[in-house]
């Protein structure tokens, strides 16, 4: 049987009610402190129906951690299809079921995204209690732009795939994208994948973090290369994110630089017509980013 809920947080100061906790609830856990659950957080874990976890052995040593007692149940990639129609059975009895991944936020490269769009293609509530994340922690540590970015995920495990993944968002920078990309990966693919960023994005700033909010917390930052010379002489451990920043404003291959080129010595028709044929690009598209740069001199 679940403890009983504490009583519920006082209003937000500026304004804000508490949301109504019940439906299907997204639960942000600790990336590594348990000292980063919130007090909102433990009240729902608490008082909830059931709580779908990946393992409930990781959860389980959460729960035990704050002397909850909810039930737990397993909900994972490989059996997520196969749950959803009970758990959306048992929200139209107006239960209450948390759900949490292993660490941080849910469906963030996490499971959990076929049961919340079930549950919302059936009209039932979804909230969230949010709160850590491994991406948007990494990234305001890297000291690379904030804004925008791009979370992927983990890069594909095998080289010619990663690379082509790689190569796809150079592509897409080319054509004038620019974010800093954000990566988790696995300690023994770190310096492969380093290496595959240097071949394809070049040798730009970067970050690495590793077990974030956890005893031996590091991001060590700096160009591609000198990350990939460091991981090459010490072996890294623990859970990490790889950043990459924005392409140089000086980067020759991207469309704004080869247009800034072009343009030195070129009218702006003849600039567009000229980098519309080496990228491929759309030459109306081309054409409308060359002008703009010529009108901000």
């Amino acid at each position: 049987m679940p403890v009983a809920a504490s009583a519920a947080p006082p209003d937000d100061p500026r304004g804000g009610q508490p949301a109504p906790l019940h439906g299907l609830v997204l639960v942000s856990t600790p990336i590594g402190n348990l000292g980063d659950i919130s007090a909102r957080a433990r009240t729902v874990l608490g008082g909830c129906d059931l709580i779908l976890c990946e393992d409930t052995r990781r959860t389980g040593r959460l729960l035990a951690a704050m002397d909850i007692r909810s039930r737990i149940e397993t909900l994972h990639e490989h059996n997520e299809d196969a749950r959803i129609g009970s758990v959306l059975d048992r929200l139209r009895t107006n239960q209450t079921i948390v759900l949490v991944s292993d660490a941080g936020t849910p469906l963030v490269s996490d499971p959990g995204y076929r049961l919340v769009r079930a549950a919302i293609e059936a009209g039932l509530r979804v909230t969230a209690v949010p709160g850590p994340n491994a991406a948007v922690t990494a990234l305001i540590l890297s000291g690379l732009p904030p804004l925008p970015f791009m979370f992927l995920g983990f890069p594909p495990p095998k080289q010619a795939a990663r690379r082509a993944a790689f190569g796809g968002l150079r592509g897409a920078e080319r054509a004038g994208l620019s974010a800093t990309f954000v990566w988790h990966e696995a300690p023994h693919r770190l310096l492969e994948t380093l290496r595959d960023l240097l071949e394809v994005f070049g040798d730009r700033s970067a970050a690495v973090a590793r077990e974030l909010t956890k005893r031996f917390e590091t991001v060590e930052r700096g160009k591609v290369s000198r990350l990939a010379e460091l991981f090459a002489r010490e072996l890294p451990r623990g859970e990490i994110t790889v950043l990459i920043g924005p392409p140089e404003i000086d980067d020759p291959e991207d469309l704004d630089g080869r247009l800034r080129a072009a343009l030195a010595t070129q009218t702006v028709k003849d600039a567009a017509a000229l980098v519309s044929t080496a990228t491929g690009l759309p030459r109306k598209a081309v054409y409308a980013r060359a002008l703009q740069i010529h009108e901000e001199g």
